[in-house]
């Protein structure tokens, strides 16, 4: 039986690491290249980057950000990718095949694509193609409305499609892509849990692996994910503020009887 996936996201920002709240409160936490060190010493199966920049550079204002040097994502990549002891995905600025080759060749395992995978939804077939669907991770952002419908968002979750999300991730694996990370806007940040009712919707509707993202805020929400249909759990805010995340996160899974990598 395949171990279930705990997952840490790191958000970055202009070269440093942020917290997210509802996709628009950004607080700085540190320093990428000193997060993956840590990392290395906790039990976690893999790690994700997103890059959540807006500007084509980094503007790197802080003198104690200690990433001078790095003023280019490819260059923190590269540096992270250097000493991550895990599988490591990286998301952020893709737009084309030699995005996701120049990501690759820097170091990364897989790359996670968002809004241009909708745009150009020939961008996952490319990608799978070349370099395998196990490389080609979409991303998922979903917004619910106060009627209680759902809407597949793009452009950093400020942009309405008219999408179901079961729809886009049924169309993205149809496209090649091998895992799905779908991510609750209204959830994130929030530490009220995942949206059990999305991750099923969505589960349901696909054959490929879910990564459920968006709203952990203590280790009980993760088993509730899995139970819902999520096929590994991921995380971002909570792995900044929570001591032994990754110990405390791998025991509420395993007592809640779903099997772990320990």
């Amino acid at each position: 039986m395949l171990k279930t996936r705990l997952i840490p996201v790191l958000l970055l920002k202009n070269g440093l690491l942020v917290r997210s709240e509802y996709f628009n409160v950004h607080q700085i936490i540190g320093n990428p290249i000193n997060e993956v060190d840590r990392f290395n010493q906790w039990n976690v199966d893999e790690l994700i980057y997103i890059d959540i920049s807006e500007g084509k550079n980094y503007d790197l204002g802080r003198d104690d950000s200690k990433l001078k040097d790095l003023n280019d994502p490819q260059d923190i990549l590269k540096a992270v990718s250097k000493n991550c002891l895990m599988p490591l995905t990286w998301g952020g600025r893709i737009k084309n095949i030699d995005d996701i080759h120049q990501r690759i060749s820097c170091g990364a395992d897989k790359v996670t694509i968002n809004s241009q995978a909708f745009k150009n939804p020939n961008l996952i077939t490319g990608g799978a193609e070349r370099f395998g669907s196990q490389a080609i991770v979409v991303n998922i952002d979903v917004f619910k409305h106060s009627r209680g419908t759902y809407e597949v968002y793009i452009e950093r979750g400020k942009k309405g499609t008219g999408e179901k999300p079961e729809d886009w991730a049924k169309k993205a694996e149809e496209q090649g892509a091998g895992e799905i990370l779908l991510q609750s806007i209204n959830n994130d940040g929030a530490a009220k849990g995942y949206d059990l009712d999305l991750i099923s919707i969505v589960s349901s509707q696909i054959n490929i692996p879910l990564i459920a993202l968006g709203g952990v805020g203590e280790f009980s929400h993760y088993p509730r994910g899995i139970e819902a249909g999520a096929s590994a759990v991921a995380a971002a805010n909570l792995w900044h503020f929570k001591e032994l995340a990754d110990r405390h996160g791998k025991k509420s899974l395993s007592e809640a009887g779903i099997q772990v990598r320990k």
